[in-house]
């Protein structure tokens, strides 16, 4: 999210507020409280409970809005509590913005039709009910947040750890990410300022800093190369800072400004780096931003055009026009193609 969507993002997340206020006085302290039990009890509203295969792909969260009578706000089971009342608040949020009229103008103004920031507005908006400012300015300096402060408001509340990632990259003073590791380096969620977002499930396990605080040591810091594209591409060096989440590794991963360092300067930007392959059938080396084969991860050659796995149909050259076909291509033995004989 840029510097203007975020700011755009806050200001729709105050108008939900308002909204909500409005329309159901007090309600804001009670879904603080207990989020989803506040929830099933709204006429028109049904809150259901899903497996996490089916919540969808299309939030930052593992839940889904359907629109109707009554509107149903759908909540992965698999999750803990704290993320279930998370998620019922960001479904909650699709909900305001995809009937209340002055709500619904501010996305139609925008130039994808609000898409991107009708989720982004969802999590500002279910953060700001779990986190009120008055306990996230307790924690988190002017400064930013480090990983620490980032747990430590986690840990004062009973927020989700996805609502302690929002509101802290709400605080970050750099273009950055903040990202809740599972123990095996998936990601489980982000929030992203000013820097593409990366993909919930993508691994992140192969960036040094982050692979030494999942080996147990928790506390770490240092620079690396987030992985797009499932480590296809490696986004710009990062300044990084990692703490220990009660099973999960949450990474502070800034541009610059870097809060726990008296002196961060921005780390000369590169752009994106391609990943390094060489060629199991021609022998050449090559950079590639393509998707990498499922099967033999390595992208297609640029010289042959073949990623590392065995054709599945057999060729032959022929001797005669010296044109590669397949073997149907040729009677028996014969060194000669069908064409050339």
């Amino acid at each position: 999210m840029d510097y203007l969507r975020r700011a755009a993002a806050r200001t729709q997340a105050k108008a939900m507020l308002t909204v909500l206020q409005r329309d159901h006085p007090g309600a804001a302290q009670r879904l603080g409280d207990g989020a989803l039990d506040e929830l099933r009890q709204w006429p028109g509203l049904q809150v259901r409970d899903v497996p996490d295969d089916r919540s969808g792909g299309g939030c930052s969260v593992s839940g889904a809005y359907f629109a109707g009578t009554p509107a149903v706000l759908a909540v992965a089971t698999s999750a803990s509590l704290a993320r279930r009342e998370f998620t019922g608040l960001h479904e909650l949020g699709h909900h305001l913005q995809q009937t209340v009229v002055e709500l619904m103008d501010v996305l139609l103004a925008e130039p994808d039709g609000g898409a991107a920031l009708e989720d982004a507005a969802c999590d500002a908006f279910a953060a700001d009910i779990l986190l009120p400012d008055t306990l996230t300015d307790r924690h988190i300096t002017a400064a930013g947040p480090t990983a620490d402060a980032a747990v430590a408001l986690w840990r004062v509340s009973n927020a989700s750890r996805m609502a302690a990632c929002v509101k802290a990259s709400e605080r970050l003073p750099a273009p950055g990410h903040i990202l809740l590791l599972d123990r095996d380096g998936i990601l489980a969620f982000g929030a992203s300022h000013g820097l593409p977002p990366l993909r919930r499930g993508s691994d992140q396990s192969q960036v040094p800093v982050l692979r030494t605080a999942l080996s147990g040591q928790g506390h770490v810091e240092g620079r690396g190369r987030l992985a797009y594209r499932d480590g296809a591409v490696a986004g710009e060096e990062l300044y990084l800072q990692t703490a220990a989440m009660d099973g999960y590794v949450l990474a502070v991963a800034v541009t610059d400004l870097a809060p726990w360092r008296t002196f961060a300067p921005s780390v000369r930007y590169n752009g994106p780096e391609a990943a390094s392959y060489t060629c199991a059938h021609c022998g050449e080396d090559f950079t590639s931003f393509a998707r990498a084969c499922a099967r033999c991860e390595s992208a297609p050659c640029p010289d042959c055009d073949r990623c590392g796995c065995d054709r599945k149909v057999f060729e032959r050259q022929c001797t005669a026009c010296f044109v590669v076909h397949p073997a149907a291509m040729f009677d028996g033995a014969s060194s000669r193609c069908r064409d050339c004989d």
